[in-house]
């Protein structure tokens, strides 16, 4: 992309040819992964149109679940002086720096007492640090305010549905113009590793846990989100094919994963019962999540 005016004046290319769009997986301290390559991509873009550009400058839309609704959020909030809060660059230090305390672990002979003990009585971490360091990183910066369009999925838990905090849909649900800071602790509350997260706005009541939930790839909901907003504004697009992929432009980036391929079979998998089947597979949080909802 040229540079337009000058290099802190790109916008996103709304307008354009393509709808440019950026997702964030969630995956937690995983996070560092995605943070890699999006530093990457911003100092290519630098290299094109000057050091000041950032990534909001590029994309019609950013979307991320848990830590990738963190990194949106990151990407995307002004700083004092109407530009990104955070450089890429500065995503996995911050990560580096933080994830101890994000996620302290038990030390000592019997840390893995600790652990299950936790995983079966309440929350793995009370998550008072991670509240703080994003409170204190976000202030009172509200939906509103993101220098790009952003979406961030959550799973309510008394309603039983997803609520996506869109950019796109404040002016049709003004409830849902919440503190970033708000919207980040939720998509980040993890069943089992994080409390869920209750908090109000606009006499809205909110009861929420973890985007993933909901989808922890987000691709698709921005691209909802996207499509029903340019398509109303733009003509050209609005005439078109509305399966016409081909007029996006994505990058879809993921946390990757703690699994590893070819560790069991089936022959193996057959002799397994009820106990088997959850701590072969870490199944453990999943299922007292669901065990919990079954209950509501």
């Amino acid at each position: 992309m040229d540079a337009r005016l000058s290099s802190v004046q790109i916008q996103p290319p709304k307008y354009g040819k393509l709808i440019t769009v950026i997702s964030i997986d969630g995956g937690g301290i995983r996070g560092i992964i995605p943070g890699v390559i999006l530093a990457a991509l911003e100092s290519e873009l630098q290299k094109l149109d000057g050091e000041d550009v950032r990534l909001a400058d590029y994309f019609d839309v950013m979307a991320g679940t848990s830590t990738g609704g963190l990194i949106t959020a990151m990407l995307s909030a002004p700083d004092e002086n109407g530009r990104p809060l955070f450089a890429a660059k500065d995503i996995v230090p911050f990560y580096v720096k933080n994830g101890p305390q994000i996620f302290p672990q038990p030390s000592g002979i019997l840390a893995w007492a600790s652990t299950i003990t936790k995983a079966l009585t309440g929350p793995r971490y009370d998550g008072k640090f991670l509240y703080k360091l994003i409170r204190d990183l976000l202030g009172n910066t509200k939906l509103h305010q993101t220098l790009t369009s952003v979406a961030i999925p959550t799973f309510d838990i008394k309603k039983l549905q997803p609520t996506i905090f869109s950019t796109y849909q404040i002016p049709r649900r003004p409830e849902i113009d919440a503190l970033l800071s708000d919207i980040c602790i939720s998509t980040s509350a993890a069943p089992t590793y994080f409390p869920s997260y209750y908090f109000k706005n606009n006499d809205e009541e909110f009861n929420l846990i973890d985007g993933g939930i909901a989808a922890n790839n987000p691709t698709l909901v921005a691209i909802r989100e996207v499509t029903k907003e340019i398509m109303k504004e733009n003509p050209d697009f609005a005439a078109m094919d509305p399966l016409d992929y081909g007029r996006y432009l994505v990058i879809s980036l993921g946390a990757g994963s703690n699994r590893h391929e070819k560790k069991y079979d089936a022959k193996t998998a057959s002799k397994w019962g009820l106990i088997s089947w959850l701590f072969e597979n870490n199944l453990v949080p999943y299922w007292i999540f669901m065990a919990k909802l079954a209950r509501i």
